[in-house]
């Protein structure tokens, strides 16, 4: 039990570290091969981000335990909106001003409702994790075209957060010598992270479900809380809301659709009665505070933080209360 308690935690310390390297590199990397900073601020930077979950869930997939993958996606969707935006709000109100958002929220729903849909059946198969990936393509060719349109992007808050935070001036070896580095130690830590949380679900008498949609959710959502929290307290509002926004739509399709193809499995059914109407939920919780009417911005208040960090402490306090 130590030893699985020390490999979630090491594994936990080394993912959150080689993402980190990782979306270092992969971004400096495509600067460097000039590809436009709103490409890789909202497909390359996105993509990255999701990679631990996307590898996390498969693992867990192909050694036979897909709950795991699947609680992470959803239980990773709940504390990118219910705590990493609740805790940024909580700091300092979100205001957001960007077009580029209101294109994506409208997206996001979409899929999310694709999601379901295809998990109502039951089962998570290679049938449904195509369906996913192939509206995984033709999300990034929205996200490309929409980048690609520099006439209508060019003077988005969102575009101008985006390329001060893409890395400038590093040597294109160093880039990707990072990214590199971070990948293979992803790949280790996600094996650390499934080992580890594996042994404690069977010690403790839990499903791998329950771990996906705690320690480990949570675990992966770190890095993103701790970004969020620092662009909130730099007034990078937009960019707050377009990680968590892009992040989502990367874990619906790809964390969920990639252990589909690896090892087709049945949801169990508290996915469907509990954790998907509480994704669901918080989801839509967004559409109000972020569509921009006339006259107003879209805004996440402390208030509307508030209430989102309680629905994430009393969901999880749930989940701990029926273990």
């Amino acid at each position: 039990m130590l030893t699985s308690v020390a490999a979630v935690v090491a594994g936990l310390a080394l993912l959150v570290w080689s993402a980190d390297r990782f979306v270092l590199g992969a971004s400096a990397t495509a600067r460097d091969l000039g590809v436009s900073p709103l490409i890789i601020g909202l497909v390359i930077v996105g993509f990255a981000t999701s990679s631990p979950e996307m590898l996390v869930a498969s693992f867990a997939a192909w050694q036979g335990n897909p709950g795991l993958g699947i609680g992470n996606a959803v239980g990773s969707n709940i504390a990118n909106i219910a705590l990493i935006l609740g805790a940024a709000a909580l700091m300092r109100p979100l205001i957001s001003a960007s077009r580029i958002l209101t294109r994506e929220l409208p997206l996001l729903m979409m899929v999310t409702v694709l999601a379901v849909a295809l998990m109502l059946g039951g089962t998570l198969g290679r049938f449904e994790g195509m369906i996913m990936l192939a509206s995984l393509g033709v999300a990034l060719w929205l996200l490309l075209r929409e980048a690609l349109d520099q006439r209508d992007t060019a003077s988005d808050p969102l575009a101008a957060e985006l390329t001060e935070q893409i890395p400038a001036g590093m040597p294109l070896r160093r880039a990707i010598g990072w990214l590199v580095v971070g990948f293979v130690l992803l790949l280790v830590s996600s094996r650390m992270l499934v080992w580890g949380g594996i042994n404690i679900a069977a010690a403790l008498g839990v499903s791998d479900l329950v771990i996906g949609l705690t320690i480990v959710a949570v675990g992966t959502s770190l890095p993103e809380l701790a970004a969020a929290i620092a662009s909130a307290l730099k007034d990078e509002h937009d960019l707050v809301l377009g990680n968590v926004i892009g992040s989502n739509l990367f874990n619906t399709l790809a964390v969920l659709g990639l252990p589909a193809l690896i090892h087709p499995a049945r949801i169990p059914p508290e996915v469907l009665t509990r954790d998907l109407p509480v994704m669901c939920a918080v989801t839509l919780l967004l559409i109000p505070v972020l569509l921009h009417r006339p006259g107003r911005r879209g805004r996440i208040g402390r208030l509307e933080g508030l209430l989102l960090v309680s629905c994430f402490v009393a969901y999880e306090g749930y989940l701990f209360a029926t273990l």
